[in-house]
């Protein structure tokens, strides 16, 4: 998904792309190049390499490398953003999430629920504008708070594994599955509830013949008693729904506003006013009303908060972020003599004469990307 949003912008702005997609994901990118080529994409204007640490490193300090944009960890990314400083490279590298929905007792039940479990479950979870924590405002035992998580629950309780409409996929590989399940578990013994496990997707899916091999974990969605949990803190990158109740405005904001990622947030409520205040509020790049996934479309940019683990580096990796980072600015200051080709002359000495003008400014000011 990635190059396909910085790989056009990045060629009309004139430059020469080298692609090194994840190692877990090889043979997307290998497919879109053969489609480059047939599409006639002249030789060396897209190019493709594959590996892993030694190969980023590798491109990171070739001279003929200008720039670099990365989407990854946290960790990770922060390392390609200190040796590209380091070399003084151009880089926006963005890392991970932690993305929270408030949801306001005046929200829409129905639409509501759908949002939050598109949001979560969405891509197995695995993507970073993917949801992680709903934070439900007002009294645990009221009657929209209740009818909003059962909702939730129902929804998500409905999908089932496969690749088809209203089914979800499996996780990338077992280290991911693995960091997946030590999530839930942890969160079982720091006293949290299990409303919906998706634990049972593994024998459920262990002797299926399509898709038995994958690595195979339904919806999950837990009700913290604790907003300490590990679980609720940090990125588990998964199809699992941390529910946690406030009671104030102010509290929601707290906690979203104390993890130390920075990419996406959302409110749902009825009242535009309501979602103002938060939108005043929240510490995250990308905000939502009603919206689970805030995507924003160009011109705008997408990218996570400066200072915070969701974005190292400069800019962005679209719109009018991208065509400042894949671009330089040229500042050019000119002043040119007077000319004295007569034709001219006469025709300034003419203009002079209508406006009144005693003298011509023949500086000229001009810029480009």
């Amino acid at each position: 998904m990635v190059p396909m949003w910085t790989l056009p912008i990045a060629l009309v702005a004139g430059n020469t792309i080298v692609l090194k997609p994840s190692e877990k994901v090889p043979m997307t990118m290998m497919k879109v190049m053969s489609l480059m080529e047939e599409a006639g994409f002249p030789p060396g204007v897209v190019n493709l390499v594959q590996g892993t640490k030694e190969v980023v490193e590798g491109l990171i300090d070739h001279p003929l490398v200008r720039a670099v944009t990365f989407v990854g960890s946290s960790p990770i990314a922060q390392l390609v953003s200190e040796r590209c400083r380091s070399r003084n490279k151009r880089c926006t590298a963005l890392g991970g999430a932690k993305n929270h929905l408030i949801a306001l007792p005046d929200c829409d039940i129905e639409s509501t629920a759908s949002d939050v479990v598109v949001s979560y479950a969405g891509c197995a979870g695995q993507r970073c504008m993917a949801a992680s924590v709903l934070l439900v405002v007002g009294d645990e035992e009221g009657d929209a708070q209740k009818k909003l998580l059962e909702k939730v629950v129902e929804k998500a309780a409905a999908i089932e594994p496969g690749t088809g409409p209203g089914k979800m996929g499996p996780v990338i590989d077992s280290n991911s599955l693995n960091k997946i399940l030590g999530y839930i578990e942890a969160s079982e013994k720091e006293g949290a509830k299990i409303l919906l496990d998706g634990r049972s997707w593994i024998s459920k899916m262990e002797n299926d013949e399509q898709f038995g091999k994958g690595y195979w974990i339904g919806p999950t969605i837990i009700c913290h008693k604790n907003k300490t949990d590990k679980a609720m803190n940090e990125e588990v990158f998964g199809p699992v729904l941390s529910v946690y109740h406030v009671n104030t405005w102010h509290e929601a904001i707290e906690i979203e506003n104390a993890n130390p990622f920075g990419n996406a947030a959302a409110i749902y409520t009825n009242n535009g006013g309501y979602a103002e205040w938060f939108l005043t509020r929240v510490r995250a790049s990308m905000l939502g009303v009603n919206i689970g996934i805030p995507v924003p479309r160009e011109p705008f940019s997408f990218g996570g908060l400066y200072g915070t683990k969701s974005k190292f580096g400069d800019m962005d990796i679209t719109g009018d972020g991208a065509i400042e980072f894949f671009t330089n600015r040229i500042k050019i200051t000119s002043k040119w003599p007077t000319p004295s080709v007569p034709e001219y002359v006469m025709g300034v000495e003419k203009e002079q004469q209508e406006k009144s003008v005693a003298t011509t400014d023949h500086a000229n000011f001009a810029g480009r990307m």
